[in-house]
C-alpha cells in the first residue's frame, strides 16, 4: 500500500496523480493549511484575552458564564414545566412524576388583567377529565362572625347568631375538610347548557367532566350586604380593595379600631384558600353572592334614597363588583326586601323584583340565579314562578336537606343545604359526609 494513500484520501487527491506531482501538491497544501492554522490560533488567543478583560456589551467573562448558566437553567425549567405542580404546604413549585400534568394551573394574562391577586385558571387536558354522574352538592352560609364576643354576648340577638351563623374558625375548618374529602368548587352554570329547540330556548342538563375522584360543590352566601345589625354583632362592615388591588375586609374591632384584613370573611378566606389549594376550584370557580338591596350591597349604601352620598357609594361598589367577577365570584338575586316569595302577592313580588333590578342589577349586571328569601320556593305552575322566569331568573334555589335538582324545560330548581348552628345541632347526618361536626364546632358558642 502506498504510504501516501491516507494523505491522498484526506485531501481527496486522484489516485492516478504521479508521485512527484503529488508530493509538490501535498507540500504546497500543507504549507497553506499550516498558515491558516496559525492565523486561527492567533485569533482565538486574541479573543480570549479580550474577553478576559472586558466585553463590548459591558459584561466580564464571569458575567458571561453566569448568563450562560442562567440561560441553561431557564431552558431546563422550560423542559420540565409540564411536570411541575403547586406544593400546597410550602407555596413553592416542585417537580413530581406522580402528579405530572394533573391539576395544572396558569395565571390569567388577558388584556383586562388588573394588579393584585391573580386568578387561577385550570387548563385540564380532556383526557384527564371523566364524566361525573353523582349528585351536585350546594351549600350556603351567611356572613361570618369575626368577633364571637360581640355575637354571643347574651343579648336578645345572641340566639339568632347562634342559630344562623358560623364563626371564622368554623368556616376555615369546614373548607379544609371539604378539600380533604375531594370536593371541588364549580360554577353553577357548569350544570347546564342552553339550546334552541323549535325556535325556543331550553335548558338541558350538561355532561359534567371533572378530575377523576372529585365531587362538585357549589357555595353561595346569603345576605352578603353586611346589614347594620350584623356590623354591631361581630361581622365585617364592608369589602374594600387593599393597596394591592385585592378584595379585603374592613371592620371595626371590639375596641373601636378600624381594621383591614383578608382573614375575616367568606370571600377573602376562600380567595386565600383557593390560592393555596388551586385544585379545590375547577376553572377558577369561587361562589355565588346573594344580594338583597334594602341596605345597599357589599357594605355600601347604594339604596335610594337613604344614602346621602349615594353616587360615591355606587362608584366604590362597582369597583368591588368588578374585582369579584375577575376573581371567580358571581351574583344572585335574593329579593330586594328579603320577602317570602311564597307568601307575598304577585304584585308585591313584581314591585320587589323591579326595585332589585333598578338598584342592584344596575350595579352587578344580569344574573340567572334567584335565591329564595327564607328558603321557601314556588311551584312551577304558580304565576309568580312564571314571572321570575320571564324576568330572566331560570335557576331558582331553595333550601332543603339534600341534593334535589329538577331540570325543567326552561328552568333548574335546586335545593341548598344550610351550614349554621341549627344544622350543627339538627342536621348531623346530612353534614357528616362533608365534615365531622365535633371537629368543626367552635367552643366559643353558647
Amino acid at each position: 500500500m502506498n504510504k501516501y494513500n491516507k494523505t491522498s484520501e484526506l485531501f481527496d487527491t486522484p489516485k492516478s496523480t504521479s508521485k512527484s506531482t503529488y508530493m509538490s501538491t501535498t507540500v504546497y497544501k500543507l504549507i497553506i493549511t499550516g498558515f491558516i492554522g496559525i492565523v486561527l490560533i492567533f485569533i482565538s488567543l486574541s479573543g480570549v484575552l479580550l474577553a478576559s478583560v472586558y466585553t463590548g456589551n459591558g459584561n466580564t467573562s464571569n458575567e458571561i458564564e453566569e448568563s450562560q448558566q442562567t440561560n441553561k437553567n431557564i431552558n431546563d425549567s422550560q423542559e420540565h414545566q409540564e411536570s411541575q405542580y403547586h406544593n400546597e404546604d410550602t407555596n413553592s413549585f416542585q417537580q413530581t412524576n406522580d402528579d405530572n400534568g394533573k391539576f395544572k394551573h396558569s395565571i390569567h394574562e388577558g388584556n383586562d388583567k388588573v394588579p393584585g391577586e391573580t386568578k387561577y385558571n385550570f387548563d385540564e387536558p380532556v383526557d384527564e377529565l371523566v364524566k361525573y354522574n353523582g349528585p351536585v352538592r350546594h351549600i350556603f352560609f351567611h356572613p361570618l362572625i369575626a368577633y364571637p364576643e360581640l355575637a354571643f354576648d347574651g343579648d336578645y340577638m345572641a340566639q339568632g347568631f347562634d342559630d344562623w351563623f358560623i364563626t371564622v374558625k368554623e368556616f376555615k375548618k369546614i373548607l379544609m375538610s371539604l378539600y380533604k374529602n375531594n370536593y371541588i368548587l364549580i360554577d353553577i352554570d357548569y350544570m347546564y347548557e342552553e339550546k334552541q329547540e323549535e325556535g325556543k330556548k331550553i335548558i338541558a342538563k350538561k355532561d359534567m367532566l371533572l378530575p377523576e375522584g372529585k365531587k362538585p360543590l357549589i357555595i353561595s352566601i346569603d345576605d352578603n350586604n353586611y346589614y347594620e345589625y350584623m356590623r354591631q354583632n361581630g361581622v365585617i362592615h364592608k369589602l374594600i380593595l387593599d393597596s394591592n388591588g385585592n378584595i379585603a375586609d374592613f371592620l371595626i374591632t371590639p375596641e373601636g379600631k378600624e381594621l383591614i384584613s383578608r382573614d375575616n370573611d367568606i370571600i377573602t378566606i376562600l380567595d386565600n384558600f383557593v390560592k393555596e389549594h388551586p385544585n379545590f376550584s375547577f376553572k377558577g370557580a369561587k361562589g355565588i353572592i346573594g344580594l338583597t338591596g334594602y341596605e345597599g350591597i357589599l357594605g355600601y349604601r347604594t339604596d335610594n334614597p337613604p344614602a346621602p352620598n349615594i353616587e360615591e357609594e355606587k362608584k366604590e361598589a362597582l369597583r368591588i363588583v368588578k374585582r369579584l367577577k375577575e376573581t371567580g365570584w358571581s351574583f344572585a338575586c335574593h329579593g330586594y326586601g328579603h320577602l317570602d316569595a311564597a307568601k307575598i302577592s304577585y304584585e308585591t313580588l313584581k314591585k320587589d323584583t323591579q326595585r332589585w333590578k333598578d338598584e342592584v342589577e344596575s350595579l352587578i349586571g344580569k344574573t340567572p340565579v334567584y335565591i329564595y328569601p327564607f328558603g321557601s320556593s314556588l311551584l312551577s305552575k304558580d304565576e309568580k314562578f312564571q314571572y321570575l322566569l320571564d324576568e330572566g331568573f331560570n335557576i331558582l334555589c331553595a333550601v332543603g336537606n339534600g341534593d334535589y335538582i329538577e331540570y325543567g324545560t326552561n328552568y333548574i330548581a335546586q335545593d341548598r343545604v344550610h351550614i349554621d348552628g341549627v344544622a350543627f345541632r339538627d342536621r348531623m347526618s346530612i353534614l357528616s359526609e362533608m365534615f365531622d361536626i365535633d371537629e368543626i364546632i367552635d367552643d366559643v358558642r353558647p
